[in-house]
């Protein structure tokens, strides 16, 4: 148990040093066994946070972000969080001002994370296979840049199927009311 965390953590610091020895603005931490974002990375990339402009977490054990996550990475484009346990995003999303994709497919959303409907150059929100019931059309409705939202496999209430088509003018992907998500 103790040599594979070992090799855990180790996979994470080789990732981290490759970013900041090579100046990539990619940091991949996907499938990594993460439980929480580790604080120690905060202190090895601080003189490159600003030019990290991609960052996956896919397919670890994060149950949630921290604020701290949000304002260090306030230059992403693109938060790739699929395959985790999260539930929520911290407030703090809101200071990702540049974000143009984010993926939170396959994890235990119940609400819209409506503090995404604020971000003004979010582009793609992907939250195909989650739990969620109630979509704020309205307010996706006035995000000047969205173009689509990819809502394939939550249990959306039938008032959301009727509203939304009038009021969007982005690519809005639904499965048909009942549909089930394909097995893992």
């Amino acid at each position: 148990m103790l040599r594979k965390m070992g090799e855990a953590v180790a996979r994470v610091a080789r990732k981290v040093n490759e970013t900041v020895e090579s100046g990539s603005d990619t940091l991949d931490l996907a499938e990594c066994k993460l439980a929480s974002f580790p604080i120690g990375i905060y202190k090895v990339l601080r003189n490159v946070t600003d030019q990290i402009h991609l960052i996956t977490l896919a397919n670890n054990e994060l149950k949630s972000l921290t604020s701290k996550f949000m304002t260090t990475f306030c230059q992403l484009r693109e938060l790739r969080l699929e395959g985790n346990f999260l539930h929520r995003l911290p407030s703090e999303v809101s200071t990702l001002q540049h974000l143009k994709a984010i993926d939170l497919s396959r994890n235990q959303f119940h609400d819209f994370p409506e503090q995404l409907t604020t971000l003004p150059a979010l582009e793609t929100i992907n939250l195909e296979e989650n739990e969620i019931v109630d979509v704020p059309v309205e307010k996706l409705a006035a995000m000047p840049a969205l173009r689509s939202i990819n809502l394939r496999f939550n249990p959306l209430n039938a008032e959301v199927r009727v509203i939304a088509p009038p009021l969007i003018k982005f690519d809005m992907l639904m499965s048909p009311e009942g549909a089930r998500a394909p097995p893992p």
